[in-house]
């Protein structure tokens, strides 16, 4: 299964909500699929990353949004698959046993349309060998749930509460950068119980046809993603971190993330770790080069860990207004 975990370099193992991580990286939801696709890509390895997000699962099957589902943007892509999944019995029976539970860390990415459905995927992922579960309340491309749940921090909150009653295995909160304030939702996360943030999910967007004029893709709206959204990202990451870091929440910093600079900007702005998707769609092996060089900075600024370089953004002491946050 590629190259041994042994030869990553030790720096780049780090500890997220408890659980220790081959490195910062953590490949999104929706990207990898159920965990086994890019295990037949020549060279890629799951010893490379610290996590891989499964795909968003339901509580039924559920066969996802018309076509198109995915158009590519200048500096990005839209995508609105609508959560395509098998449902959560069949990925706990029969996918979670094919996966290698040494090799990497594995969260479910749980999804709904009601509090009662997230809270009942919880309770079957809990009974399974997952690490972690990572609840998606904020998917921009189904008509019911996502979008009015990420945005409203009293429903986010009720769910990550209906959620945390049922399962104490880490709990990572995905939060919408479609919301006013989206360090207030934060706040309200962490209270109901969430022990990590995911920052961001896709900005809401949409192309249209000029020809036909009628919109690209077939649910009209769709989650835009890819470098185009880096800077956004790393700010709303640099806005969560004032509420997360005080409570010692970790986040997921996510967002157009294609190199290590990248990469780097995310964990200075207060990211534990840091999510790599749409890079992966056109270089599949994104993920060495992105180790290699968060390494190589580590080594050249003589600091040990990861953790070492978190959250140290100097700003010159200029105070972020949270209440302008989003």
């Amino acid at each position: 299964m590629g190259t041994d975990q042994q030869t990553l370099p030790a720096t780049l193992s780090t500890s997220f909500c408890g659980l220790r991580f081959n490195s910062p990286l953590v490949l999104l939801s929706g990207c990898v699929g159920f965990g086994e696709e890019y295990t037949r890509v020549a060279g890629f390895s799951n010893h490379d990353v610290g996590a891989i997000c499964l795909k968003g699962t339901t509580l039924k099957p559920r066969l996802g949004n018309k076509p198109h589902r995915i158009y590519e943007t200048p500096a990005g892509m839209l995508n609105a698959i609508g959560l395509q999944n098998p449902g959560v019995d069949h990925v706990v029976q029969k996918i979670l046993p094919t996966l290698d539970f040494s090799e990497t860390r594995f969260i479910a990415n749980v999804s709904g349309s009601t509090v009662e459905e997230y809270a009942e995927v919880t309770r079957r992922f809990d009974d399974s060998p997952i690490d972690a579960m990572e609840i998606n309340i904020s998917c921009p491309n189904v008509k019911q749930g996502g979008v009015q749940f990420g945005n409203d921090p009293d429903m986010s909150a009720r769910v990550v509460a209906a959620c945390r009653k049922l399962t104490k295995k880490p709990l990572i909160t995905k939060l919408s950068p479609n919301q006013t304030d989206i360090a207030e939702n934060a706040r309200r996360c962490i209270e109901a119980g969430s022990d990590a943030l995911a920052v961001i999910n896709t900005f809401v967007g949409m192309a249209i046809d000029p020809e036909t004029r009628t919109p690209v893709i077939g649910n009209v709206q769709g989650g835009l993603s890819g470098p185009a959204i880096k800077p956004l990202a790393l700010l709303k990451v640099y806005q969560v971190r004032q509420v997360a870091g005080p409570h010692g929440v970790p986040i997921i910093g996510q967002g157009g993330i294609t190199t290590a600079c990248d990469a780097l900007e995310f964990l200075i702005a207060g990211a534990a770790a840091v999510g790599v998707g749409t890079a992966l769609f056109y270089d599949p092996l994104v993920c060495k080069k992105l180790n290699a060089g968060i390494a190589e900075y580590l080594a050249r600024h003589h600091i040990a860990r990861v953790e070492d370089l978190v959250g140290t953004l100097d700003t010159g002491g200029q105070l972020l207004e949270l209440s302008a946050a989003g």
